[in-house]
Parts: C-alpha cells; sequence; structure tokens
C-alpha cells in the first residue's frame, strides 16, 4: 500500500497571525501536521487581545473583523450566538475579540479530523537548526522537533528607548519600556510623561486616566488618530497613485467630493500593489514627510474613546505636545525632561513623577538581542527590510538571509512583514494573509510529496 508521507508546520508564535495560520494550513491539507509555538500562558490571543480593560476596543467596527475572508459575518454570527448582541457597527472591546479567537482555538482542537495534526506547544521557541531539507525547532525547556516548513508570526519587538535618555532612566523602576506589560495600578500619582501619541498612548491614557494624575503625550507632531465616523463604501480615485506625491495629491481631491474617511477607505484594497510599485527611494520619502499624518487618518480610534479622550484634553488631565525630547534624566522623586516643542529654538524643562515609552512595537529584527530573531541572524537566514520595518520577505512570504537567497522552508507572516505589504497590521489585513502564507506553504509541502519516494 503505498501511503503519502505525513508532513509537519512550525508556526511561531500563537496570537491572531500564527493561530489563523495554523486553521488555514489544517484546512488546506488534511495529511499536515501543525505544530503552533506559543510562550505566552493563553493561545489565540497575542498581545492585542490580553487586556482585560472594558476602555480597549477594537478600532474596526464589529462588521469587519471576521477572521475569515471568504466568511465576513463569522465574528458577528459568534456574538450573536453568545448572546451578545452588538450591532455591525459596534466597537467591541479587544478582550471580547481574543474571547472569539480563542473559540476558534477550541473548535480546531475539538475537531476530530485535527486529532493528532494539531499540536499546541507552550514553549518559546529559541533556535532553528537546518536538519537536511528540515528544520529543527529548539525550544526554551530544552525539548525539539523537526519540520518541513516554519512560518514566523512573532509580531513586533517592544518600543526602542527614547532618544536623550541616560542609562539610569532604563534602569528605573518608574520609566516602563513596554507599556503592554505594566500595571496601571502600579503607577505613582502627579505628572505621567508619555512618549509617543498614537494608538498605544490611547490605551495607556485611558488606563492612568484619574483625578490624582496629569498625562503629557509627545510625539515629534503632536498628532492623535482621528475618530472613525459614518462612512459609505466608495469606488478607488481616478487620479495617480503611482508616486507618494500624486497618491497624496489625488487622495486630497478625492477627500474633496467624498469625504477624508471615504477616500482613505477607497484606496485600502489597493494598498499592497501600490506599495509594491513605488521604488525604494520613493518608500522612504512617504515614511519621512507623509506617513504620521497617513497613520491618523488611516488607523482611527472608535467614536467614544475619541470623545473620552478629547474630555481629557479639555479638562487638563491629558496635554499633547508636538516637538523632541533632548534630554531625559532621573532626579529625586521622577524624572526631568528637557523638551524642545515644535517651531521652537528654546527648550523647556518639566518634572514627571514616571515615564512610559508608547512610541508602539518596532520591527527592526537587528535589535533583538537575543531569543529566534538573534539566533536566525547570527545564522544569516534572515535580514531586516532596507526600511528597518522589519524581515526582508519575498511577494511569497519566503523569508530572505543575508546572501539576498531565500531561507529554504522559512515564512514570515504578520506585522514583520510590513516592508513587503505596508498594510500588515490590522485584521482586515491579516486574515487575507494568513490565508495567502497557508496556500503558500501547503503548495510547497504538495510539491515536496510529490518528488518524495513513495513508502508501501
Amino acid at each position: 500500500m503505498v501511503s503519502v508521507p505525513q508532513r509537519t508546520v512550525a508556526v511561531i508564535g500563537g496570537g491572531f497571525s500564527g493561530l489563523l495560520t495554523a486553521i488555514h494550513l489544517l484546512r488546506a491539507n488534511p495529511q499536515v501536521v501543525v505544530r503552533l509555538v506559543e510562550r505566552a500562558p493563553l493561545f489565540g490571543r497575542g498581545r492585542a487581545y490580553q487586556t482585560g480593560q472594558q476602555d480597549h476596543l477594537l478600532n474596526v467596527r464589529a462588521s469587519n473583523m471576521s477572521a475569515f475572508p471568504e466568511q465576513p459575518g463569522h465574528f458577528q454570527a459568534w456574538l450573536a450566538r453568545a448572546g451578545l448582541g452588538e450591532g455591525r457597527d459596534a466597537f467591541v472591546s479587544r478582550g471580547r475579540y481574543g474571547d472569539y479567537l480563542q473559540s476558534l482555538l477550541r473548535d480546531e482542537v475539538g475537531d476530530p479530523t485535527n486529532a493528532g495534526r494539531f499540536l499546541l506547544e507552550a514553549d518559546e521557541a529559541v533556535a532553528l537548526e537546518p536538519v537536511g531539507a528540515r528544520q529543527r525547532v529548539g525550544l526554551s525547556l530544552g525539548r525539539s522537533f523537526e519540520a518541513d516548513a516554519v512560518v514566523l508570526a512573532l509580531g513586533l519587538l517592544p518600543p526602542a528607548p527614547p532618544p536623550g535618555a541616560a542609562p539610569e532612566v532604563l534602569a528605573s523602576p518608574a520609566y516602563v519600556a513596554d507599556p503592554w506589560r505594566f500595571d496601571p495600578l502600579s503607577a505613582p500619582a502627579g505628572d505621567i510623561l508619555l512618549i509617543g501619541s498614537g494608538l498605544t498612548m490611547v490605551d495607556v491614557a485611558l488606563s492612568l486616566a484619574g483625578p490624582e494624575r496629569r498625562l503629557t503625550a509627545l510625539s515629534r507632531h503632536g498628532l492623535v488618530a482621528r475618530s472613525h465616523g459614518p462612512a459609505e463604501s466608495v469606488a478607488p480615485p481616478n487620479g495617480s497613485l503611482a508616486t507618494p506625491r500624486t497618491a497624496m495629491r489625488t487622495l486630497r481631491a478625492q477627500a474633496e467630493k467624498v469625504g477624508w474617511r471615504e477616500a482613505v477607505d477607497s484606496i485600502r484594497p489597493l494598498t499592497p500593489d501600490i506599495w509594491r510599485a513605488w521604488s525604494l527611494a520613493q518608500r522612504r520619502r512617504f515614511l519621512r514627510h507623509a506617513r504620521p499624518w497617513w497613520d491618523v487618518h488611516r488607523h482611527r480610534m472608535a467614536p467614544m474613546i475619541a470623545a473620552r479622550l478629547s474630555g481629557m484634553v479639555v479638562s487638563a488631565e491629558l496635554e499633547v505636545l508636538g516637538g523632541r525630547l533632548e534630554r531625559l534624566e532621573v532626579i529625586d522623586g521622577g524624572f526631568e525632561a528637557e523638551i524642545r516643542l515644535r517651531g521652537e529654538k528654546t527648550s523647556i524643562t518639566r518634572t514627571f513623577a514616571a515615564v512610559l515609552n508608547c512610541t508602539g512595537p518596532r520591527g527592526d529584527p537587528d535589535a533583538a538581542g537575543s531569543g529566534l530573531l538573534a539566533d536566525l541572524r547570527r545564522q544569516g537566514a534572515i535580514r531586516r527590510d532596507p526600511l528597518g520595518l522589519g524581515l526582508d520577505v519575498t511577494d511569497h512570504l519566503e523569508v530572505v538571509g543575508e546572501g539576498g537567497a531565500p531561507t529554504p522552508g522559512l515564512f514570515a507572516v504578520g506585522p514583520l512583514t510590513r516592508a513587503a505589504v505596508w498594510e500588515a497590521l490590522a485584521v482586515p489585513d491579516l486574515r487575507n494573509q494568513t490565508a495567502d502564507v497557508a496556500r503558500l506553504v501547503a503548495a510547497k509541502l504538495d510539491r515536496q510529496s510529490a518528488s518524495a519516494p513513495a513508502s508501501s
């Protein structure tokens, strides 16, 4: 009797990208074994959906948060079955969305057809070692296993240290390097500096809000995410999108006709193709000059969160400054910050009881001092993309090594692939990408099976 050799895929990272990649692989190939490796206590939640705070809402309406591109109403149907009753325009909590993802995980684990095929590895992958045509995955607790393909779904790295910060600042317990690992109840009263004014700052500000604290958010431009609002689907603009300059001009003209939300949303399906068509120099110009304005219009807040944040500004609980942090030092009782406000020639000095780095996660793999990315970099199996956004990958999501060729059997999915597609942060983009990478990996396994000698 001729049998098809069983193939194994290791998916490293059990957040949204990793979980959905695993699910798509299981459904694409009835012979594949998927080993999902996650170091966090819970599979399926990742960093974004671990929060239990009800103020931390999704930034996308429930109607567009299905995990599956071919089932656009899947999340809403789950909400209805759970008796939660949110409408299609609701912005539900991120914790609740984490519950949804864990329900998907339970469904796959409980599916009889997945018996012995879906293995959860509650450990951290720390090394990959080529073994012939396969990869040996080394785990933190000392175990290892071999895989025919590996998908990196690692998410992003913690924020970079702020410029101008003295070494003793980074060592101070009152400096929070990663706000996602921070307990708001431990924050002191008084003035608190939030470095960054993006969506991470919004979450932190809502968590810290209270009469005993005054928050100052500082970023280069002092821009805050705009609010969602009523918006209708419109056709993409007719003008040129061939360069960042012409694209911005075309979008402004479109916004005057249909509204800025509609204009931005109209090119969302086209964004990967627009990004790929730009030269490296054009992408750099976009990142240098247009990215801050694009981000605040593209990545919006739920209306109720925008209203709360606005109220905090009006009540002076929150101040948002545009400028540059030139110096940050430890003093008795906290920190002293020297800030050069945007457009000013001289600096101001302020003191703060605590400092939280809210600049958001980064993707540069060269910043990883230890762990799997550091090991892969040492081997030359990965390299940073030329823009420093994440990993260098091909259009087929194969990871490119130091020599410029794809590393055999190594793929990537999620935010670390931003340099290839630009939009790789939100669920509406990642659900498509996870389906794509599963299809590409499944095709590779099929080719391996076809060329392997059959056993009898």
